[in-house]
C-alpha cells in the first residue's frame, strides 16, 4: 500500500501480501507488512501492517493489525492500533477496538465497539461529576 511520508512507524508496510479470490487458508496468519484478503481465512490474523478484507472475502478469527478495512465478512474480535473502517457492504460480528471506528450506513454489525471519548456535560451532571476525565466506554452493542 502506498503511504505518505507523514507516518514514522510504517516502514514494514512496503510489503503487501494478497490472499486471492478462490484461495482458502486454514490456520494462523502472522506477518510483517500488510495483507489484502480477497479469498477466505479461517484462523487468527496478526499483522504489523494494515489488513483489508475485500467485498466477497471472509475471515473467521480474531484480528490484530495497524488498521483494518472490512468490506466483506468478518467474524471475530478486532484489536487495531489505528482506525477501523466497516464498509457498507460488510457483515461483521465481534468486538472491535481501535483509535477510531467508522461504521458506514448499511453495514451489518453485531458486537461491541470500544472507544475513548468524553461524556457530554449533561451526562456528567447526572452522575454527580464522577466522569470528569476521559473514560473508556463501550460505544455500542
Amino acid at each position: 500500500m502506498a503511504r505518505g511520508s507523514t507516518t514514522t512507524h510504517r516502514e514494514s508496510d512496503a510489503a503487501e501480501s494478497l490472499i486471492g479470490r478462490g484461495s482458502r487458508i486454514r490456520g494462523r496468519v502472522h506477518g510483517d507488512g500488510s495483507l489484502r484478503v480477497e479469498g477466505s481465512v479461517e484462523g487468527n490474523i496478526q499483522l504489523t501492517g494494515d489488513l483489508e478484507i475485500e467485498d466477497g472475502a471472509s475471515v473467521t478469527g480474531d484480528v490484530e493489525a495497524s488498521s483494518l478495512v472490512v468490506a466483506g465478512q468478518l467474524t471475530g474480535d478486532v484489536t487495531s492500533r489505528g482506525p477501523v473502517t466497516i464498509r457498507a457492504t460488510a457483515q461483521y460480528a465481534g468486538n472491535v477496538g481501535g483509535s477510531e471506528v467508522i461504521l458506514e450506513e448499511g453495514a451489518a454489525f453485531a458486537g461491541r465497539i470500544e472507544a475513548e471519548f468524553d461524556l457530554p456535560a449533561e451526562l456528567t451532571e447526572r452522575t454527580g461529576g464522577r466522569a470528569q476525565s476521559p473514560r473508556r466506554e463501550p460505544a455500542g452493542r
